[in-house]
């Protein structure tokens, strides 16, 4: 029998149920798997507590890796044996378990560089650095970007790519102790908004003129500051929502603000190609592999004890990556 993390209904972190299951053999078009490790992402408390629906009683978690040990009709990529890594949405939802079955559409081949335990940490967060860097923007070099959780997982890994590409991070931080953790991972500097004006502090590093981008995964608290941190025909990336959804606004104010650019991606739309994906998933592994990137795993969890997990991950206790070891 495998183990699994699921709920049977929506609320705060107590609603998780760490029960046994049967998996099962593959269907059509699917493997299943022994996972490796699994990752902890902020997401997954999005699903747990509603705000992002999902069929009861739910599996969680999006992101894993492991090893195939059987694979369904039609499947002719991947192998028996074969080690793989996985990141997505409602078509991944369940990585919180020792073994599953998965659809093979969505899964990446794994270097043999790359450890489970640093699969975990890097694919999801990982990938997202990728497009910021090499999709969503034209960046060029000496170009300045504001980012929001620099001490974060996806943050930490943003700033380390967006320094190869010779851009300027600026990263905003909660505490002194996380400032330090920004700064050595690629921040030029830092800005703690517990007691300083991210936007004012901003002009003052750019003599004025802004930063050519912002990533923010903050939301409704940091969405008015980011805007005013823009230079003129900047772009507002709106990457999450840690804080709240963002309320409605007239557009108007991005006029306003200086003809400023705003989207609000989803990983899916660029990684739902396979191709593509495989290029942006091959170019993090190298630099992983390679040590231009590194990754920091701060905590390790049991599959068990998920509603600690949450606690933390909701309680902002965790700098960095944190996965669940298998």
């Amino acid at each position: 029998m495998a183990k699994l993390t699921r709920f049977h209904e929506v609320g705060g972190p107590e609603v998780l149920r760490y029960e046994e299951v049967e998996v099962g053999e593959p269907g059509p078009g699917q493997v299943r798997l022994i996972h490796g490790a699994v990752a902890l992402n902020f997401a997954d408390t999005y699903f747990r507590s509603g705000l992002y629906p999902a069929p009861l009683p739910s599996g969680i978690g999006s992101e894993g890796c492991g090893t195939i040990t059987a694979v369904g009709e039609g499947v002719t990529d991947f192998r028996v044996g074969d080690r793989v890594t996985y990141t997505g949405a409602l078509n991944t939802i369940g990585a919180y378990s020792t073994e599953r079955l998965i659809s093979a559409a969505p899964l990446i081949r794994l270097p043999d560089a790359i450890d489970f335990e640093t699969a975990a940490a890097i694919t999801m967060r990982g990938l997202t650095a990728a497009y910021l860097m090499r999709r969503i923007w034209d960046f060029k070099k000496g170009d300045t970007i504001l980012l929001h959780a620099a001490a974060g997982g996806v943050g930490m890994l943003v700033s380390q790519w967006a320094k190869l590409e010779g851009l300027n991070v600026i990263g905003t931080v909660s505490s002194d102790a996380k400032a330090e953790v920004a700064k050595a991972n690629g921040c030029v500097h830092t800005i703690n908004y517990s007691h300083e004006d991210v936007a004012k502090r901003v002009r003052e590093l750019t003599n004025g003129v802004g930063v050519n981008a912002v990533f923010d995964s903050v939301g409704k608290d940091t969405f008015e500051g980011s805007l005013n941190s823009l230079k003129t025909r900047g772009l507002m990336v709106c990457l999450g929502t840690a804080s709240g959804s963002i309320p409605p606004f007239n557009p108007q104010i991005l006029a306003g603000k200086g003809s400023l650019f705003l989207t609000r991606p989803a990983s899916a739309h660029y990684i739902a190609d396979p191709v593509e994906r495989a290029e942006l998933a091959n170019e993090l592994f190298s630099h992983v592999a390679e040590g231009r990137i590194k990754v920091d795993i701060s905590k390790r969890y049991e599959l068990a004890d998920a509603v600690q997990a949450h606690r933390d991950l909701e309680g902002r206790k965790i700098v960095g990556s944190a996965i669940f070891t298998l």
